[in-house]
């Protein structure tokens, strides 16, 4: 992912404005790092099938990171968990102000679609991807789930509306980026199958997030932890026992999936997902 992490730092969002602290606030979060998990998926897929397309996927990987990185600023502001910490730094409306941390995530919502358009790929590529995006990323996915999570704060949830919930706010944008990687080297025939394990795969991303907000210290996890009482969590609504055997359950499942996939994707996506399909055993 070396490259990847060149190329975004190479494309950097710039202000044309006197503006004394906007771009340096626009390139913070994406500066402070992160799993950078999602470019990644697609990027996997990508050099399965045709690695001698992974310059040009980085614009697609690129547009993926700037929508979920616009999408943490916003889940931290005040209005919403309010968090002072992500990615180990502080957050944006704490470094600069609240005003500040809502017009930059607006900002490289806006701009993840710019970097779309301007990528190196034929007009129905880029148009089939910058849905992609838009329908997983916005008021039917991501968004959704937001709104579901923040409404419902203080009220729980049955455990089938939690995945509601979940498959939304996490799992789309987690299945958009492996679709979008099938996309981009033309396999149309696995554009559902890898959607469909993207949405499992996101499903258990979100239960693990659950149990390391209960089991590790802020300082671990680089984000504020011990903070989702009042949310519609798993291990809020199942405990944390039974929300282990869930994610235990859902890593067997992927794990055999990723075992049916043909040698070159199983290779090209095993190395990572290896790591983050366990990452919540040893946890307690």
């Amino acid at each position: 992912m070396q490259n990847f992490e060149n190329f975004l730092l190479n494309h950097l969002p710039k202000s044309q404005s006197f503006h004394p602290i906007y771009e340096t606030a626009l390139q913070k979060m994406l500066i402070a790092g992160g799993k950078r998990f999602r470019p990644a998926l697609l990027l996997g897929v990508v050099n399965a099938y045709n690695p001698l397309m992974r310059d040009g996927a980085y614009h697609a990987a690129y547009a993926i990171e700037l929508l979920h990185t616009y999408s943490l600023i916003h889940d931290d502001l005040p209005a919403m968990d309010n968090s002072p910490l992500r990615r180990g730094e502080p957050t944006l409306h704490v470094v600069f102000d609240e005003v500040t941390a809502i017009l930059v995530g607006d900002a490289l919502n806006t701009y993840s679609f710019e970097v779309l358009s301007n990528a190196p790929f034929s007009d129905y590529t880029r148009v089939a991807l910058i849905r992609e995006l838009a329908i997983n990323g916005g008021l039917n996915g991501m968004v959704l789930g937001q709104a579901i999570d923040c409404y419902f704060e203080n009220k729980p949830l049955s455990i089938e509306d939690v995945r509601v919930l979940h498959i939304n706010k996490t799992a789309k944008l987690i299945a958009a980026s492996l679709k979008m990687g099938a996309i981009i080297v033309g396999r149309e025939d696995l554009l559902d199958r890898l959607y469909d394990f993207g949405i499992k795969l996101g499903l258990l991303f979100q239960i693990q997030d659950d149990i390391l907000d209960v089991t590790q210290s802020s300082e671990a996890a680089g984000k504020l932890t011990n903070n989702d009482e009042a949310k519609n969590s798993f291990v809020t609504l199942l405990g944390l026992d039974e929300a282990l055997k869930e994610a235990d359950v859902l890593a067997e499942t992927l794990i055999k999936e990723l075992e049916s996939f043909d040698k070159n994707l199983k290779d090209g996506l095993s190395l990572l997902l290896i790591e983050y399909i366990n990452r919540h055993k040893g946890s307690v």
